[in-house]
């Protein structure tokens, strides 16, 4: 076992260890929340990462997302991404997808992962990121952040998930876009879907099934809510 990774070895096991790394995610959405994501997921070993974004970095990225940096403006997300987790653990096969998630595509493109992180900035995309998911079984991590606030919800097939939140006509925008985000939230809400990302492949604890932990950094509080 790379040394690397003796760091982990106290808390997911020598078994656990080898399961990240023939464990394959796919991460929908690099900005805030996926860079973050990625990257964790990256440094803890897991063996495949396939990751999906369609935008290019701009310079109102440069406040919250860890992936962006002056020297990467213009640059596909996915690509970077690529190229910073070749520098972090060479040992992980990156599989770029520098497209939008759509209805269309997002079968093809999630077949083989265990797991799917939902790291989008919209509803409409996460409804159809979470319908695919559904469709080929697999549990989809989900996290949102607006200004302060975020939230966290993992769905496993046959739950009704963010439709039964949303319902199936969600507004275009999410608050996310409309209000902004301060760097502080999303490396807040990542945090907890990586940790729900490796609780489902190491079959460890209990995933947040049934109920979004919703978390607020200006009051100081969080909570669940039963779904």
């Amino acid at each position: 076992m790379p040394r690397r990774y003796l760091r982990s070895l106290g808390t997911v096991g020598w078994e656990g260890q080898k399961r990240l790394l023939r464990s394959r995610v796919t991460v929908v959405g690099l900005g805030g929340l996926g860079g973050y994501v990625s990257e964790a997921l990256a440094r803890m070993g897991v063996g495949e990462l396939v990751l999906v974004d369609g935008d290019v970095f701009v310079d109102h990225n440069l406040n919250r997302q860890i992936l962006s940096s002056n020297d990467v403006l213009g640059r596909p997300k996915a690509e970077v991404a690529k190229e910073r987790i070749a520098h972090i653990n060479p040992a992980v096969n990156v599989i770029p997808r520098s497209v939008y998630a759509s209805a269309e595509n997002l079968p093809s493109i999630l077949k083989g992962c265990q797991v799917v992180v939902d790291a989008l900035d919209n509803l409409p995309a996460r409804l159809a990121l979470q319908d695919a998911a559904q469709s080929l079984g697999i549990p989809m991590v989900h996290g949102a952040i607006a200004g302060f606030v975020g939230q966290v919800l993992t769905i496993f097939p046959g739950e009704p998930g963010l439709r039964g939140i949303y319902g199936d006509k969600p507004p275009e925008k999410g608050v996310e876009v409309e209000q902004g985000t301060p760097a502080a939230t999303p490396m807040m809400v990542a945090a907890w879907q990586v940790q729900e990302t490796l609780k489902i492949l190491l079959h460890k604890g209990e995933p947040l099934r049934g109920r979004m932990l919703l978390m607020d950094a200006e009051l100081g509080t969080a909570e669940f809510i039963e779904l």
